[in-house]
């Protein structure tokens, strides 16, 4: 493993969203999401190809500060910035059509693409269920689990540890939904 690349990764993704900050309650440093997404490729999915670990530090730059693909590409490389660019979005959509534009390109990803996807929306749906984003109803976070599913589902099967956990989490995450739903209920009589 190239632990300096990896590193240099982590230090521009830092850099990159350092005025950012996680939709949640306590504004997280948004950092905290691509270092999640890094470590549940590397420990979870055992994944020891540094360029899928770089990929995902940086996989939310282009799509979420002023970062160019060119500048990925010159600092870590054309098959980093591959990498990236599969798992972003195209901001010049709306959200529906990006939405849609993500169920209907995984089955196309590359395997590092789906190992980032995976990782990517593990992570995020346990911020959903543990520091929910401000102003989120339940409705609007089990659409968010099941848009997420879909995306899921239509990527073909890469690694069995980070499909498991991602299946996992979801499973649980809606029967936390479904808890707090039932215990508003029960609050309303």
């Amino acid at each position: 493993m190239n632990l300096p690349l990896v590193m240099r990764a982590a230090d521009f993704a830092a850099d990159r969203h350092r005025h950012q900050r996680r939709k949640d309650e306590r504004g997280s440093p948004y950092i905290n999401h691509p270092l999640n997404v890094a470590w549940l490729l590397s420990e979870v999915g055992g994944v020891d190809d540094e360029q899928v670990i770089v990929a995902g530090l940086l996989h939310d730059t282009i799509e979420d500060t002023d970062t160019t693909p060119e500048q990925i590409a010159e600092q870590f490389g054309e098959r980093v910035c591959g990498l990236v660019l599969e798992v972003s979005d195209d901001t010049r959509l709306r959200s529906p059509q990006r939405k849609r534009a993500q169920i209907e390109g995984a089955p196309g990803l590359s395997h590092g693409a789906v190992l980032i996807k995976l990782a990517d929306k593990t992570s995020n749906i346990r911020d959903i269920i543990e520091s929910p984003p401000r102003g989120w109803s339940l409705e609007r976070r089990r659409r968010y689990l099941d848009w997420a599913q879909a995306v899921v589902d239509g990527c073909r099967a890469t690694n069995q540890a980070l499909e498991s956990l991602f299946y996992a989490t979801l499973a649980e995450a809606r029967a936390a939904l479904s808890q707090l739903e039932e215990d508003s209920v029960d609050g309303e009589t």
